[in-house]
């Protein structure tokens, strides 16, 4: 409910909807109607000639109430026509039903994802990638796990993908002191974190650039018992095999190293988890697997939308009826001119 001067502020008019927006162009039209009246009086008033007395005539600002009733009129008329637009407001409330998934990213951040195949690097471009993966995600807990020689979990399941984010961006090589790549146990700390998980969707992404050289748990003994607990494992293998660039020699020239990707161990524990194998040799590829895995599992989210729409032109009506009145009253005064009525 509007006080008696809240919908005459400015930022209570710029925060309406307007059912009928258009009408509000009537609004610079009205000051047109004062001038177009004085040219038709103007042009087609029979005049009378008045002899006046010589001298300059007193003015007086009295005068100037004459030209009040003709402000109420347009007052009336600017309030009829802002009541005739229909401000409103929409109270939106959206309900969410279903249930989203849990999917839990596991990031290689050995040594190797030094590599610069991809660009800038390796791990950048995986980054990067992943960020957008979450930023397409609605409704689902999303966690993190990065891995070199050990593994660590660096983000529970979560729905503050903001969160997430910054702990993307935090990822660096050398974070994990024992260098290597520890695929089995990285998959051991990811079903330890999914497997108390009641969602019916468990997913785990694996992205990684070599073999298994680290760690104590088997990697394809890590994939069946992550199976075993319901979720379901997407590997990608990232890189490419033979001579790629690594960095700059003592000269600024360019150095190379020869690379090979594990791909049937990779495609071996992707069937083992009841999912799929890809491979991305180069960043554009990479973001075409994340786009296919989200393709493939989808939330089934369900919006609904309450909207509740309250009317206010009963305001401006009441305001439009009173300066009416008062015009009314006005004409029977001596403010008005006869002569010109």
């Amino acid at each position: 409910m509007l006080t008696l001067l809240d919908g005459l502020r400015y930022s209570t008019l710029t925060s309406y909807s307007w059912e009928w927006p258009r009408v509000l162009l009537l609004l610079p039209a009205l000051l047109l109607l004062p001038a177009l009246r004085w040219l038709l009086a103007h042009r087609w008033r029979t005049r009378l000639g008045v002899a006046f007395v010589a001298g300059r005539l007193r003015t007086d600002w009295s005068a100037l109430l004459r030209f009040l009733p003709d402000l109420v009129l347009l007052l009336c008329l600017a309030f009829a026509v802002l009541a005739l637009a229909r401000p409103q407001r929409t109270d939106e409330r959206v309900v969410q039903t279903g249930e989203g998934i849990d999917i839990l990213l596991v990031l290689d951040v050995s040594g190797s994802m030094e590599l610069q195949d991809l660009q800038p690097n390796r791990l950048e471009a995986a980054k990067r990638v992943a960020r957008e993966f979450v930023a397409g995600r609605a409704g689902d807990r999303i966690g993190l796990v990065a891995f070199a020689g050990d593994a660590y979990s660096l983000a529970p399941l979560t729905t503050d993908y903001d969160l997430l984010r910054e702990n993307l961006g935090e990822l660096r090589l050398g974070m994990i002191a024992n260098d290597g790549t520890a695929i089995g146990t990285a998959l051991g700390v990811a079903t330890n974190r999914l497997r108390d998980s009641r969602s019916r969707t468990k997913v785990c992404i694996l992205l990684s650039d070599g073999e298994n050289t680290a760690g104590n748990l088997d990697p394809l003994l890590a994939a069946q018992l992550a199976h075993a607990y319901g979720l379901r494992l997407y590997t990608i293998g990232v890189g490419q095999d033979g001579t790629v660039p690594f960095g700059k020699d003592e000269f600024g020239r360019p150095r190379y190293v020869e690379t090979r990707l594990d791909e049937t161990a990779m495609r071996q524990l992707a069937t083992a988890g009841g999912g799929q194998f890809f491979r991305a040799t180069d960043t554009e590829a990479l973001r075409e697997v994340f786009d296919q895995i989200n393709r493939l599992e989808k939330s089934e989210i369900k919006q609904t939308r309450y909207r509740n729409t309250t009317d206010h032109y009963r305001y401006y009506l009441a305001w439009s009826i009173a300066f009416w009145l008062l015009w009314l009253a006005l004409k029977n005064t001596f403010l008005t001119n006869s002569l010109e009525d």
